[in-house]
């Protein structure tokens, strides 16, 4: 099912191993990718992505995916059962529309987290880095991930957020740097208040997913050598998983 929606549209819904590499992303690099005042009407493939965000309570999930689809700061009370929303990225191969869906960090939904991330196609693991505890938190959620989606399924990226309170930090950005090159994940520290590395996040993710798309797409040519075609048109699903 694809679901229709705009991008400042927020839907309160109730309950009823990845080998990613580790990315660290330059502003270059996030300039070369995102194409500005770019068509919708161009022939570049446009693939819809499922994306959840992960982890416990307080530790800014809603906050990154406000920030990120409206662009402004929200301290709210905690999502009940699930939040959804929609983005899109524009690259310069192909359209990107992410749904975007905030699970609860409360204990109580836990057992009902599993219905939203099931055919997901990309995991924000979410931390507060003034809090290890939190940290621990988004570590069980790889567990958890792991035993749902076989390897390549599934891109994950390890964020750590509030860097605004860096006084208070308990997490070195060094440890959630080596915790996530241990397990092959992307990884980016993040401010949801002072608007720090939030979209670079997302595009990043977004990035990966663009690729396996083109690994996907490689297939043998007539003369033996590989290509790589992702300039069909029309729109896609970003994996073969319901």
């Amino acid at each position: 099912m694809v679901f229709v929606m705009q991008p400042e549209a927020e839907t309160q819904l109730f309950p009823a191993r990845s080998t990613c590499r580790s990315l660290t992303i330059s502003q270059k690099d996030m300039e070369q990718t995102v194409v500005p005042g770019s068509s919708l009407g161009d022939n570049r493939p446009t693939y819809i992505y499922k994306m959840v965000l992960l982890g416990s309570t307080s530790v800014g999930k809603s906050s990154l995916a406000y920030r990120y689809v409206k662009n402004e700061f929200k301290e709210s009370l905690p999502t009940v059962g699930c939040s959804f929303f929609t983005q899109t990225i524009q690259l310069e191969t192909a359209t990107i529309k992410l749904e975007i869906w905030d699970t609860a960090g409360q204990e109580k939904y836990h057992s009902v987290c599993h219905l939203y991330y099931r055919g997901a196609h990309a995991a924000l693991l979410v931390y507060d880095l003034t809090n290890k505890e939190t940290l621990n938190r988004a570590k069980q959620w790889l567990m958890e991930l792991e035993k749902e989606f076989l390897p390549d399924e599934i891109v994950i990226a390890l964020v750590g957020n509030k860097t605004d309170l860096a006084d208070e930090r308990e997490v070195a950005a060094e440890d959630g740097e080596e915790f996530a090159r241990s397990r092959s994940l992307l990884f980016m520290e993040t401010s949801a208040k002072s608007n720090h590395q939030v979209n670079d996040i997302f595009v990043a993710v977004a990035r990966e997913l663009l690729r396996r798309e083109g690994e996907k797409a490689v297939v043998p040519s007539t003369s033996g050598r590989q290509r790589l075609d992702l300039q069909a048109s029309g729109t896609r699903r970003g994996c073969c998983r319901v």
